[in-house]
C-alpha cells in the first residue's frame, strides 16, 4: 500500500510514465497510455519509435556538455546513497532534485550507484522516484539500469510490478543485453515459488526472440523441482542438449533436479555420463570468488555426445574404475572432484528415498572405484538407503565406519538410525544416539522412542526422553502428545484397579499434557482423544470419561472412539450407560463397526438377553460384517449363563463348520462353565475338540480340566491330564521337538534339586514367556508328587481314551 501511494505521488508530482506501474497489466485500456508514456521515457513501445533523439549522453563532437562536472554528480550519488543507508528519505529525495535540476545532460551512469543501492536495500519505493526523475529528465536507461530496478522490485516482493515493467519494456534494440533482466526476474519467480509470473515471462522471452543461456536453464530448473513438474524437466533437459553441449556443471543440476523429483533412473544415466565426460578429461570447472564456475564459453553449442537413446541399465554402474580425479603427479582437480561427489551424494539420497540398497551400495562402490572420498553428507543419504528397522545393526557398523575415518555423523544421520533402533525395540542404543544429537528440527526420532517406550512399558525412560527434547528446545508434534497421553495417562499397571488416589494422579497429568499441548498451539486429535478416553477408562473414571467424550463430540469422532468409552463402560458394569452411548451413536450418524457389535452382544451376556443379541447379529450381517470367534464366544458365555450347554455346543460346532477358528478363550468359556457345574464329559469333549482344532491350552485351561477331575476325586486323572495339556503347552512354546529339549528342561526346571530352580521359572514369567512358565511349573509340581512326567502323549492313557471316546 505504501509503494502504490508513493508511485501515485510521484506520478503527480512530475507526470512521469508510471501509470503502466499502478495500473493493471491485464487491462487492455492502458496499453495506449503505456505507449505514449513509454515513449516519452526514452524506452522503446515495442514500435521500434523513441520520443527522445538523444542518446545515452549527449555530445557535440568529442566534448561532453555537464551541468557539473563528473566528480560533483558522482559525489552527489554518494550523498543520495548515505542518505538513504541512514533513514533521510526527505534529504535523499532533495538530493535527487539536486542532481537532475537544471538542462544539462545526463547519463544512466549517472544513477547506476543509486539503483544499485536500491536494489540491494532493496527500496522499490526510491527506486521508482529515480526512474521517474530520470524518465522527466528523458536520459535513456541502458540494460544495467534495467537490471537495477527490476532487482529492486523483486527483492521488495513487487513481482506484480517487475512483471509489468518488464512487459511494458518492449523489444529495444538500443538496450542491450535484456536477458539478464529476465533470468533475475525468472530466478526472483523461483524464491517465492510463482510459477504464473514465469510462464509470463517465458511467453515474453519467446515473443522478443532474447533466448536463453545457461543461467535460464538453472532457474527454470529450480522452478520445475519447486512445482514438482518431472516432465517439465524432462523437456528443458532435451531443449537444452538441442543447444548446448553438456558438461559436468550442467549434469549437475538436470542430476539434482531428477533426484528431487524422485526420477532414480534419468538421474543415474546422467551421473554415469558425468563420469564418463570426467574420464576423457572434459571438465570445465574452476573456483572464483569461492563458488564454482564453468571456464567454457556460454556460447550454445548442440550436443553431440548424449542422446536419449544412450542410456545406461539402471542396476550397472559404468566400469570406471580408474581413479579419474587425480593425474599423474597425484593432484587432484578438486573443483571436478567436489561436483561428482556432490551429484554421487544427490543420487545416493534418492536411494535413500526409494530405499534402493541394491543401487546405494554399488554407487558407494563406484565412488571407492573413483578415487572420491564418501563424506559424511555421503553417508547420511547411504545409512537411510541400506539401513532400515529390521537391519538397524548395519546402520550401527556405518556409524563406527564413519567414526574410523574420522567423519562426525550429522545429527539427521544419528537421528535416523536411532528411529530404526527405537523401531525395533533396541531403545538402549536408541536413546545413546539422541543423547549425541546436538541440534534437531523435528520431533520424529523422539516419537519413535516414545512410542518404544509405550510398547514396552517404560515411563521411565520416556520422562528421559522428555527431557532431551527440552534440553534441545524441540517443540513437541501433535504425534508426541498422542503418546505423552497413552504413556502417562494411567497410573496404574495392567490389569489393576484404579482407586481414589490414582484417579486423582490421573485427572493431574491428563490435565498438565493439555496444557502443554494447548501452550503449543494444539488440538486434540482423533487418537489423542482416543488415548485420553482410554486412559480414564482403565483407571474407571467414568463420569470423567463421559465428559470428555461429550466435549469431543463438538469435533469430528470416529468409531473406534465410541468403541473405547462402549468397552470402558462394560468393563464397569455399566450396561444402561453402554447402551444409551450406542443408541447416541447411531443417532449421530456414526456407523458400527465389527467391533462395536461384538462389545454390545457382550452387553447382551451380561444382561442376559440372547434375543437382543440374535438381533444384533442379524444387524452387523446386514451391514456387511460377519460373525467372528469373539462373536460366538459372547452368544455362548449367553447360553451357558442360562445353562442351555447343548446349545452352546452346537454354537461351537456351527463356528467349526463355517471355518471359523476359535481361540483358547472361546474354548474356556464353555470349559468354566462345566467346571462350575462338574461336568466332566463336556470338559472331556471341549479338550479333544481343542486337540483336532490345534488350539493350544492355556493356564487358564490346565486350571479348570485339573480341578475339575480333583473335585470329583479323580487325582490321577487330574494329574495326567495336567501333565498333558502343559506338554501341549511347551509344543507351542518351544521351538525345538520336546524329544529334543527334554535332558535339558528336565535337568534346569522340572527335576532340578536347584532351590533355585522355581526362582528360574519365575523369571520367564517376566520376559513375558507365560506359557512357558506355567507349563514348567506344572510339570515340576506333577514331579515333586511323585508322578513319572512323561513326555509323550503316546504315553497317556488319558489322551488315548478322549481320542476315541470323541475322534
Amino acid at each position: 500500500c505504501l509503494l502504490s501511494l508513493l508511485l501515485g505521488l510521484c506520478k503527480c508530482r512530475w507526470r512521469s510514465p508510471l501509470r503502466f506501474i499502478v495500473g493493471s497489466s491485464s487491462s487492455s485500456k492502458l496499453r495506449p497510455t503505456l505507449s505514449r508514456e513509454l515513449g516519452r521515457s526514452g524506452i522503446d513501445n515495442g514500435s521500434g519509435g523513441c520520443s527522445c533523439s538523444r542518446s545515452v549522453t549527449t555530445m557535440i563532437g568529442n566534448e561532453f556538455i555537464r551541468c557539473q562536472d563528473e566528480s560533483t554528480r558522482k559525489v552527489l550519488q554518494e550523498q543520495i546513497v548515505d542518505a538513504l543507508s541512514s533513514g533521510e528519505r526527505h534529504g535523499a529525495s532533495a538530493l535527487l532534485s539536486k542532481l537532475t535540476h537544471g538542462n544539462n545532460p545526463l547519463s544512466a551512469d549517472d544513477f547506476h550507484g543509486i539503483l544499485k543501492y536500491c536494489a540491494r536495500s532493496p527500496d522499490p519505493v526510491f527506486v521508482m522516484e529515480t526512474y521517474s526523475a530520470v524518465c522527466k529528465k528523458e536520459i535513456n536507461l541502458d540494460s544495467r539500469s534495467l537490471l537495477f530496478i527490476v532487482q529492486a522490485l523483486c527483492n521488495g516482493g513487487h513481482l506484480d510490478k517487475a512483471s509489468e515493467f518488464i512487459q511494458a519494456l518492449g523489444g529495444n534494440d538500443s538496450i542491450s543485453p535484456l536477458l539478464p533482466v529476465y533470468n533475475y526476474f525468472l530466478g526472483a519467480c523461483v524464491k517465492t515459488r510463482n510459477g504464473n509470473y514465469a510462464s509470463r515471462c517465458l511467453e515474453l522471452m519467446d515473443q522478443r526472440r532474447v533466448g536463453k543461456n545457461e543461467i535460464t536453464y538453472a532457474a527454470l530448473l529450480k522452478l520445475a523441482v519447486l512445482q514438482r513438474n518431472l516432465p517439465s524437466v524432462n523437456e528443458i533437459l532435451k531443449h537444452y542438449v538441442d543447444h548446448y553441449s553438456l558438461s559436468i556443471l550442467s549434469l549437475r543440476k538436470f542430476i539434482w533436479s531428477f533426484t528431487r523429483l524422485g526420477d532414480l533412473k534419468s538421474a543415474y544415466e546422467l551421473l554415469q555420463h558425468m563420469v564418463a565426460l570426467a574420464s576423457r578429461g572434459e571438465l570445465f570447472v574452476k573456483f572464483k570468488s569461492g563458488k564454482l564456475h564453468s571456464t567454457r564459453l556460454d556460447i550454445p553449442i548442440p550436443s553431440s555426445t548424449l542422446t536419449r537413446s544412450e542410456k545406461v541399465a539402471l542396476g550397472g554402474v559404468n566400469d570406471h574404475t580408474v581413479s579419474l580425479m587425480v593425474d599423474a603427479h597425484g593432484k587432484n582437480n578438486v573443483p571436478a572432484t567436489r561436483i561428482l561427489r556432490w551429484s554421487f551424494n544427490d543420487v545416493i539420497h534418492a536411494c535413500g528415498q526409494s530405499k534402493n540398497s541394491e543401487l546405494a551400495e554399488q554407487l558407494m562402490l563406484q565412488m571407492q572405484n573413483l578415487g572420491l572420498v564418501p563424506s559424511s553428507h555421503t553417508y547420511d543419504g547411504f545409512i537411510r538407503a541400506v539401513a532400515f528397522p529390521g537391519a538397524y545393526e548395519y546402520g550401527m557398523t556405518l556409524l563406527k565406519v564413519m567414526q574410523q575415518q574420522n567423519l562426525k555423523p550429522y545429527n539427521s544421520t544419528l537421528a535416523t538410525v536411532s528411529a530404526y533402533c527405537s523401531k525395533a525395540f533396541q531403545v538402549d542404543l536408541a536413546e545413546h544416539l539422541l543423547d549425541q544429537v546436538s541440534e534437531c528440527s523435528y520431533a520424529y526420532p523422539f516419537n519413535n522412542l516414545l512410542a518404544a517406550c509405550d510398547s514396552l512399558d517404560q515411563p521411565e525412560r520416556a520422562v528421559r526422553v522428555l527431557a532431551r527434547m527440552k534440553q534441545l528446545n524441540l517443540r513437541p508434534d501433535m504425534r508426541t502428545y498422542e503418546l505423552l497421553f497413552s504413556l502417562f495417562g494411567n497410573v496404574n499397571a495392567p490389569y489393576e484397579e484404579g482407586n481414589m488416589l490414582s484417579q486423582v494422579d490421573c485427572c493431574k497429568r491428563i490435565n498438565a499434557i493439555e496444557m502443554d499441548m494447548v501452550r503449543n498451539g494444539l488440538q486434540h486429535s482423533p487418537i489423542s482423544t482416543r488415548n485420553v478416553l482410554r486412559a480414564l477408562g482403565a483407571e474407571g473414571m467414568v463420569n470423567e470419561m463421559i465428559r470428555h467424550l461429550q466435549r469431543a463430540e463438538n469435533m469430528y469422532l470416529e468409531t473406534p472412539t465410541y468403541n473405547i468409552v462402549l468397552q470402558s463402560l462394560l468393563e464397569a458394569n455399566e450396561t444402561n450407560m453402554v447402551i444409551k452411548i450406542f443408541k447416541r451413536m447411531k443417532a449421530c450418524g456414526y456407523p458400527a463397526d465389527a467391533a462395536t457389535y461384538n462389545i454390545m452382544i457382550d452387553c447382551c451376556s451380561i444382561i442376559h438377553s440372547y434375543k437382543s443379541a440374535c438381533a444384533l447379529v442379524s444387524m452387523m450381517i446386514r451391514d456387511g460384517f460377519s460373525p467372528k470367534a469373539v462373536t460366538f464366544t459372547a452368544l455362548m458365555k449367553i447360553l451357558l449363563n442360562d445353562e442351555s450347554f447343548e446349545e452352546a455346543l452346537n454354537l461351537l460346532d456351527q463356528a467349526a463348520s463355517e471355518g471359523i477358528h476359535l481361540d483358547v478363550l472361546s474354548y474356556n468359556t464353555v470349559l468354566r462353565k462345566a467346571f462350575e457345574k462338574g461336568m466332566i464329559d463336556v470338559v472331556e469333549y471341549i479338550v479333544e475338540q481343542m486337540r483336532r482344532e490345534k488350539v493350544n491350552p492355556d493356564p487358564s485351561t490346565c486350571h479348570f480340566v485339573f480341578n475339575c477331575y480333583v473335585e470329583k476325586g479323580y487325582h490321577a486323572t487330574g494329574i495326567e491330564a495336567l501333565n498333558v495339556l502343559s506338554l501341549r503347552m511347551l509344543d507351542g512354546e518351544v521351538k525345538e521337538s520336546l524329544q529334543e529339549k527334554k535332558a535339558e528342561l528336565e535337568e534346569s526346571f522340572v527335576m532340578s534339586e536347584d532351590p533355585e530352580a522355581e526362582t528360574k521359572i519365575i523369571e520367564l514369567f517376566r520376559d513375558s514367556q507365560e506359557h512357558l512358565a506355567a507349563a514348567l511349573l506344572n510339570l515340576r509340581w506333577c514331579s515333586m508328587l511323585g508322578v513319572r512326567v512323561i513326555w509323550s502323549e503316546e504315553q497317556s492313557p488319558w489322551a488315548k481314551g478322549l481320542s476315541n471316546k470323541y475322534g
